[in-house]
Order: structure tokens, then sequence, then C-alpha cells
């Protein structure tokens, strides 16, 4: 059976991207007010949302380090999240990207200011197209950032690798499957340091760092995305309080003037 082409030979791939392109990326910041900080995805047609809870007093107490916060990471993926219906509850490959995605958050906040708690950051994929773990972990920065809990910058995320020989950025779910290797990253996008990086399939030591670099810009790009978008949010609560403020002196005016009438 032939194999299905999914780069043209002008460089397009079958959703009409180039190598670089993101897919489209929507981002909400706060939507769970309950959470201490929140935020939802849309990432192409992967939806994510996380939640933030914390710092709080690290229970049971043997957990507590008397140096710096534990960050604690649950990822999850809907049963409905993917075509053939997952079981409820966490499983091998989900346990593992928690344990992942808990480094990199941990080595990007400033956990020595908070000894003796615990960060909890919960990641539900509730509808997935590839690169879930990286669009789990560019949300979870978001909500970090919107729980207002210090960091060394907001990581973000994003994941490449060889299709049909070419090196492409943002797989999607096919590119995935048939790709040649699959190279999910985040990092600190000021300094570009790297707090994750997973390689799946073969490269060429050529191949890698070019990969590596694409993914780089990739990250930055979503850096600013995620900087808009809590810059938003905030403007929107600025916003909703001198509406506030203003219809408070209207009524003190109205008093006033009822006063004076009196």
């Amino acid at each position: 059976m032939e194999k299905i082409k999914l780069i043209d030979e002008k460089g397009k791939r079958i959703d009409g991207r180039g190598a670089k392109d993101l897919r489209p990326i929507k981002i909400k910041v706060h939507p769970l007010n309950r959470a201490d900080g929140s935020c939802y995805i849309e990432w192409g047609t992967n939806k994510v949302i996380a939640s933030v809870y914390g710092p709080k007093e690290a229970q049971p107490k043997h957990l507590q380090d008397p140096l710096r916060a534990i960050v604690r990471c649950n990822y999850d993926m809907a049963s409905f999240s993917v075509d053939e219906r997952k079981r409820p509850g966490p499983d091998r490959r989900s346990s593992e990207i928690s344990k992942v995605i808990g480094e990199a958050l941990e080595n990007a906040v400033l956990t020595n200011l908070f000894p003796r708690t615990m960060i909890e950051v919960n990641i539900e994929v509730l509808e997935a197209d590839a690169g879930t773990r990286c669009t789990g972990l560019t949300a979870a920065g978001i909500a970090l950032a919107d729980a207002g809990i210090p960091m060394r910058d907001i990581p973000a995320a994003c994941a490449g690798g060889k299709v049909d020989g070419k090196i492409v950025v943002d797989l999607r779910k096919e590119e995935d499957q048939a790709g040649d290797a699959d190279l999910p990253i985040a990092i600190l996008p000021r300094t570009k340091e790297i707090l994750l990086m997973q390689m799946d399939g073969d490269l060429s030591e050529k191949e890698f760092y070019e990969l590596l670099d694409l993914l780089a810009d990739a990250c930055i790009n979503i850096s600013e995305m995620q900087k808009k978008a809590l810059l938003d949010r905030y403007k929107q609560e600025e916003d909703v309080e001198e509406d506030k403020e203003t219809e408070g002196k209207k009524t003190e005016n109205k008093e006033i003037k009822k006063e004076e009438e009196e």
C-alpha cells in the first residue's frame, strides 16, 4: 500500500501550513473561579484546561520540604478526549507525563520562597490531537502566572518532528503517527533554557539541531501569546474595577444631590 504524502512538493502540509507554522492557538485565562489560577487552551483541535491550587501546606507532613515547595502535577485525559473511548483514570502514559511536566514546572517556579508547601497543578485534556503534553505544559505555565506564583519565566512548550523526510514544527495527529521522529521541548523563553526534552524516533545530528532551533523560535512565539492573554485578562479586570468605581461615584453624586435638594 502506497504511503500517503503528508507534505506536498511545495512544502505544504495537509492542513495548508508550512514547515514552521503553528496550528491556531486560543487562550482564555482564569476560566475557573474556584482555582487560584487557571487557563483554557485550544491549540489546533486540542482542548486543554489547567488549574493551580496553592501554595498550601503540604499534606501529609512527611512530604514537606523545609527548604522549598513541592510542585505536584496531575495530567489526565478525559475518557472522551480521543476517538477510541479511553478508560477513566490515570494510566502509565499519564503518570509519565505528569512526572515530566511536574519536574519542568518545578524548575521554573521559585520554590525556595514557599518552604513546606505544595503547589498542585491539574491538567485535563478534553480533546486530543497530538502535542497534548506541550499544550498542557503551556496552559499550566499561564495558570501558575494567573495564580501569582513567582517564576523565573513563564514556560512555553512545543513539539516538532520529521515527516516525509522534512523537519516540521507542531505535529498534528496524522503527522505524529506517520512521522519518523517526534521531539517535544519546553523552555524558559527569555534565556532559552530547556526544561523538558524527549525524543522518539531517529534524527541526524544536523536535523536535531535544526529542529531544536525551530522549536525554540516557536516557543518564543507562543510565549508572546501567553503574555498577551495574561495582559488582556488583567486589563479586563482593571476595566471592571474602573466601571465599579465610576458607578460608585455616580451613586455618591446622586445621594449628595438628593441631600442638597432636601
